[in-house]
């Protein structure tokens, strides 16, 4: 299952997605329902895009990349930026090409940005955030933000249960569902309020949310 959210900075809202997320369709989707986004890439994408066998270590480029359906050069309506062109297989979705006619384009244009998220570890990250709004350090800072997301996925699959349902209706999944979320939203709530001891430790202790929830409901 992969996992995705959205923050919101200065009143606007960001859409923020792991890998799993990083397609042309997503992209576009995104962009013309004019929403921003950051979407984490795997460097093969990033160096497909950029047409590199190997990337620096940091990175903060724009690229524009015209994407088509036919890969006949003949066809293609810009000659001069043949580097930009990027053929989309049929099999592919793509919901912005003109399916009955192969020659019909459409203009993609990202800003990729690679970070070190620790010592000698780098992540790409694929946004609409222009360069004179947000540095690279922005642009980590705000991706981060989704880690709270990713924790809470990781409780409601594993702790709650929330990928083990009995029901098979689409209705009565639905509430099986709703419950689960309560149910974590409640326990939560719970140890939000549970005191931990300060003591000169290397690192700070926290409530661990699979033990309370046992303890919960014995």
């Amino acid at each position: 299952m992969q996992s995705y959210g959205s923050v919101c900075l200065w009143g606007s809202p960001i859409f923020i997605a792991d890998r799993g997320f990083s397609s042309y369709n997503v992209f576009a989707h995104a962009i013309e329902n004019n929403v921003d986004f950051l979407i984490r890439a795997k460097d093969l994408n990033v160096q497909r895009f950029l047409g590199v066998g190997t990337l620096p270590d940091k990175l903060d480029t724009t690229i524009e990349l015209i994407l088509t359906r036919t890969q006949s050069k003949k066809k293609h309506k810009h000659p001069e930026k043949e580097s930009q062109y990027h053929y989309i297989c049929k099999n592919i979705a793509f919901d912005y090409l003109n399916p009955t006619d192969i020659s019909d384009e459409y203009l993609l244009k990202l800003r990729i940005v690679r970070v070190e998220v620790s010592v000698g570890v780098f992540e790409n990250i694929i946004t609409t955030l222009s360069e004179e709004d947000f540095t690279p350090d922005d642009i980590k800072y705000c991706y981060n933000l989704r880690w709270g997301i990713e924790t809470s996925f990781r409780d409601l699959k594993h702790t709650i249960g929330a990928t083990n349902l009995h029901s098979k209706k689409t209705e009565y999944v639905a509430f099986e569902l709703w419950s689960k979320l309560i149910l974590y939203n409640f326990c939560s709530i719970i140890i939000l309020h549970v005191p931990v001891k300060s003591r000169n430790r290397k690192y700070e202790y926290q409530v661990n949310f699979s033990i309370a929830m046992k303890i919960f409901f014995e």
